[in-house]
């Protein structure tokens, strides 16, 4: 059965709160089963709660507006605590789930998360407008979707989120199928797509644009508590642009994250292609990125704009990193057995890989890895990025390829040097505590 907005009251002005008339059609929805339907048309709400059995659908030329009234908003995350503040537990969300099944959002619409309204640029990288834009006020995520069983999320439009985009925690059975996220290059912590201990999640043909990460696989602290670790996840046929990282693992690793495939993704214009990260004692293992094109770059930020915001990430085309977060004694876990293939990129940094003694990355391989070395942007590599550490952001010699405390390491492909980087990049690699390493890329 269909239920649409427009029977039980709601207005598409665009200013109108509609929440208590498109909550009503949910409801209504769940003890049927079906589809609630947006007509075409700006439909302002605060949050909505979807329910089990129900598709929300967006016709073409709907519009579903985020408030950003506190008032408007649940806050899902009172119920619990996580000493990592820069999770950012805090501003509720506009979609909400939790303990459900069989939810999906489609159709050609749009879910407007208004993110123009909260950030602001302060000129704070001296005129580059390049570093991450302020943020003035509250902003909620737009979605945040806990525990629910087979969840799929179709051909909808996200646009200018505040927060996160698409969070799903503890989900499991999940598709993310031909999805546009499309938010502000500069905007602070606005990722696209978070499986948060997520189990068996394909992500195909998705699009993906914004400042923060792209796709982020992560397993937070009161997520893992709950729900255990992260793992069967298939990213495949995608575009990704960040200026951080445009897939990542990490930083969130409480629990372990494993099997996790990235195949057949175009990045652009990113600060980092791929990005892992341990910190809290979880593992990372069996990880295989294949078949990726695209290109990586630096952005102006506070590593040479003092008091600027920082971007993650300096040009890397792969980044791992093993070591303690700032000020916290735990261990960070362990990164092993990740295979790299078939990549074809343009880099202005380094292959990064840090590890510790405390924690070495094991077993990591590289194999038909073409990169290319060029400057696209204003700015020179100079610098290690491995935030959030007590290591930060310092300066460092460039080579093409830095290995610390690694395990077990191959490499086998092609590194060429591009005119603009020859007098940057002065040797093809820095390794430093590593044993058993093989290195074969040809230079030129």
């Amino acid at each position: 059965m269909d239920y649409n907005i427009l029977t039980f009251g709601a207005v598409p002005d665009g200013t109108s709160n509609c929440q208590k008339q498109i909550q009503a059609a949910i409801d209504a929805c769940a003890k049927t089963g079906g589809r609630v339907v947006v007509p075409a048309g700006r439909f302002l709400s605060g949050s909505l709660r979807l329910k089990s059995q129900v598709e929300l659908y967006l016709d073409e030329g709907a519009v579903l507006v985020s408030s950003l009234n506190p008032q408007d908003t649940i806050d899902f995350a009172k119920e619990f605590d996580d000493d990592n503040q820069a999770t950012g537990w805090e501003g509720g969300c506009f979609l909400f789930a939790m303990h459900e099944t069989n939810i999906t959002i489609a159709g050609p619409g749009t879910i407007d998360g208004q993110g123009r309204e909260v950030f602001y640029d302060a000129n704070a990288d001296n005129g580059y407008h390049e570093c991450p834009l302020m943020v003035k006020s509250f902003r909620p995520r737009t979605t945040f979707l806990e525990d629910v069983e087979h969840l799929t999320v179709r051909d909808v439009t996200f646009y200018d989120a505040a927060f996160w985009t698409l969070h799903m925690a503890g989900c499991r059975h999940v598709l993310v199928e031909n999805v546009t996220i499309d938010n502000n290059v500069r905007g602070a912590n606005n990722d696209g797509i978070d499986p948060d201990c997520c189990k068996d999640v394909v992500v195909r043909g998705c699009n993906v644009r914004g400042g923060d990460d792209a796709i982020v696989v992560k397993a937070t602290k009161p997520m893992w508590e709950k729900y255990g670790n992260c793992e069967d996840i298939l990213i495949e046929d995608c575009v990704l642009h960040s200026r951080d990282s445009a897939l990542k693992i990490g930083t969130e690793t409480w629990g372990d994250i494993r099997n996790i495939e990235l195949k057949h993704c175009r990045v652009q214009d990113s600060n980092r292609a791929v990005g892992i990260w341990v910190r809290d004692g979880g593992t990372v293992e069996n990880i295989h990125v294949h078949h990726v094109t695209g290109n990586t770059l630096r952005y102006a930020d506070g590593a040479m704009c003092k008091g600027a915001p920082l971007w993650w990430g300096k040009g890397e085309p792969i980044f791992l990193s093993a070591t303690k977060r700032a000020g916290v004694d735990r261990l960070p876990g362990k990164i092993r057995n990740l295979t790299f293939d078939h990549l074809t990129l343009t880099a202005e940094s380094c292959i990064f890989l840090g590890g510790e003694e405390y924690s070495p990355i094991e077993n990591i391989r590289l194999e038909e890895v073409n990169i290319t070395w060029k400057q696209q942007s204003k700015h020179k590599p100079d610098v290690f990025d491995e935030q959030p550490s007590v290591r930060d952001v310092y300066p460092h010699e460039i080579p093409c390829l830095y290995a610390r405390q690694v395990q077990g390491l191959t490499v086998k492909g092609r590194f060429v040097l591009d005119g603009s980087m020859k007098e940057t990049i002065r040797r093809r690699e820095i390794l430093e505590g590593c044993a058993d390493c093989a290195i074969e890329a040809e230079q030129r």
